[in-house]
């Protein structure tokens, strides 16, 4: 009995040790534990919001003692930048609300000092000072501030390139509440009516509903072939189909030569296209894209990667012992690629703001990297991602098949017999080696952004596509089902990877495959692939005998629920049969991705 229960104990002994090494635990776990720590008396932190303000709030709350001082250049040292286009779209109203804590909190309820319209022009490595100028004063002073420990959060820039007439009245970038104050402004002051928004990522995407709820007239322009180019094309083509359903102009594959004011517009910008075109607006977003603020840190001799961002280490300690870097203007490793990478999110930024903190304070916390979990509304649709995309992992040199493989799926976010069931459409990317989940996109009404929650949990945990089979979630008919769909994504996953259901892409060379259509006849009739046979599911054990043995059989349906039920029955029948994943949907957002692949 002993024995045994010794047994026991150091097989779970041993499970806990390997367990722990995908676990929080790893965050304790210095990676250069000799690095010297200093003794921090006076920290300074340069620039607020998410990176900044984390990083004074976790310090103060482990040493009460030491000096803390924040500087920002703006008036605003926290404030949800996030939320700026809710607040010119008129959604929130107040300005007031969009400021997470003022000065005077800081001062009173964390005894931080902040100096607010404040900029940081240099820094002094050889004398641990800073050099700050006072924006608010006349003339401009300067004064240099000591420090012990340093941190940087400067964010990050938004892109302005050098095109002719960028600079004109009416043209606007949105990264501060003042920003957002001059459109609101511009908006009322010139009645404007029409709006164009140049680029098709979040804030684009965020910013052309806010404009539409004010009534404006609103035309997007994306110079790659796609809106969200983060996401991968098919899962990004229903988003401008549902944008131009809800009135947008969207015009992708098409950037921007010049801009020019018209006479007698009141204001208004004639804007050329690369196309030749020329949209005429009240006014003009740029939303395409931003870049490191890291001209502070490069002047100062710190390392600088070739995109920009501020190189750290797990710990965010930069090249210098006593200066550390978060936020937007660092350069961080890719969870999942373990690549150098920039992604400028308000949650890793809090996370890396804390790591900081606990780093100039001698805890050996580690940051894990990031995966760009992110979710983004537009017009009533819900746009999430998390992890790697197929774009990604192409890039990274991965091979589809080999390194990693797609499945697609389009439940219900809940039950199908509860009123108001609405589709999610999911791409979900592993390893088929041994089922490591890689990522994860989807869109749809309901339910999306809790999926790619889990999902990012799961790849964090290091999890695979067994786990989400096995994984135990909320269930109740108006919030979801007993196999949610995080579930099935698992199961296909799963079941593929045991053979139980070969996949097989829309995007893979047909060959000699046969074409196999489960539907009814008048599904199939209303629309089929182009090569496909017909052969309804409830028909097929007894018409198999018209598909050849010999070649590869790909079968579909809507979604491939039918289609998986059908290539099981050909699998024990001795047919060499695969599901196209995702069914004619998937077929449908691939387009021109396929449409040669399958030409009449």
């Amino acid at each position: 009995m002993l024995s045994a229960v010794r047994r026991t104990t150091a097989r779970g002994l041993r499970q806990w040790q390997r367990s722990i090494e995908h676990l929080s635990i790893t965050r304790w776990m210095a990676d250069e534990p000799g690095r010297p720590l200093p003794e921090v008396k006076r920290l300074v932190v340069v620039g607020g919001v998410a990176g900044g303000a984390s990083a004074a709030a976790r310090a103060r709350r482990l040493n009460d003692d030491c000096t803390i001082t924040m500087i920002d250049r703006g008036p605003f040292v926290s404030f949800a930048n996030c939320g700026l286009p809710f607040y010119v779209g008129d959604v929130i109203h107040d300005e007031a609300s969009l400021i997470v804590a003022t000065p005077e909190r800081f001062r009173d309820r964390f005894n931080i000092d902040v100096l607010p319209r404040h900029e940081v022009v240099a820094i002094d490595r050889t004398a641990n000072e800073v050099v700050i100028r006072d924006l608010g004063s006349v003339p401009v002073r300067e004064f240099r501030q000591p420090y012990d420990a340093l941190v940087l959060s400067p964010g990050a820039r938004a892109l302005r390139p050098p095109i002719p007439g960028i600079d004109l009245p009416g043209i606007f970038v949105l990264r501060t509440i003042p920003d957002s104050n001059l459109i609101r402004e511009w908006m009322t002051s010139h009645k404007a009516e029409t709006a164009l928004v140049i680029g098709g990522g979040f804030i684009g995407l965020e910013m052309a509903e806010n404009l539409a709820h004010r009534g404006m007239s609103v035309t997007m322009l994306e110079l790659t072939d796609q809106v969200m180019p983060s996401l991968d094309p098919e899962v990004a083509a229903p988003i401008k189909d549902h944008m131009v359903a809800k009135g947008v102009d969207v015009r992708t594959a098409e950037g921007v030569t010049s801009f020019a004011e018209v006479e007698n517009g009141n204001g208004a910008i004639a804007v050329t296209t690369s196309l030749g075109a020329t949209v005429t607006a009240d006014m003009v977003i740029l939303a395409i894209g931003v870049t490191p603020d890291s001209e502070l840190a490069r002047n100062a001799g710190l390392d600088v990667g070739p995109r920009g961002g501020i190189q750290v280490d797990a710990h965010m300690r930069t090249n210098d012992d006593r200066i550390w870097a978060v936020g937007d203007a660092i350069e961080t490793e890719d969870f999942v690629l373990k690549s150098p990478t920039q992604v400028p999110l308000a949650g890793p930024a809090n996370r890396q703001g804390r790591t900081a903190a606990d780093s100039i304070f001698g805890r050996h916390t580690r940051f894990r990297g990031v995966q760009g979990t992110a979710v983004c509304g537009a017009f009533g649709m819900v746009i999430a991602s998390t992890g790697a995309s197929e774009k990604s992992l192409r890039r990274a040199g991965r091979i589809a098949h080999t390194d990693y493989e797609v499945i697609y799926l389009h439940p219900g976010h809940h039950v199908g017999y509860y009123p108001g069931a609405t589709p999610i459409h999911m791409k979900v990317i592993y390893d088929p080696r041994d089922g490591r989940l890689l990522g994860a996109q989807a869109t749809g009404q309901h339910g999306v952004e809790r999926r790619i929650d889990v999902v990012s949990m799961a790849i964090q945990m290091h999890g695979t596509v067994f786990d989400l089979e096995e994984a135990e979630l909320c269930y109740a008919p108006q919030f979801g089902a007993a196999k949610d769909p995080v579930n099935m994504a698992g199961m296909i996953g799963a079941n593929h990877i045991r053979g139980d259901h070969p996949i097989a892409q829309w995007t893979d060379p047909v060959g000699d495959a046969v074409l196999l259509d489960v539907r009814s006849p008048d599904e199939f009739a209303a629309q089929s692939v182009p090569g496909a046979i017909n052969i309804p599911l409830e028909e097929l054990r007894a018409r198999s005998a018209e598909l050849p043995m010999d070649r590869p059989i790909r079968v579909y349906c809507v979604v491939g629920q039918r289609a998986y039920n059908a290539t099981r029955i050909l699998l024990q029948r001795g047919f060499k049969a695969s599901n196209l994943t995702g069914g004619i949907c998937t077929y449908k957002d691939l387009g021109a991705a396929v449409k040669d692949a399958y030409a009449p």
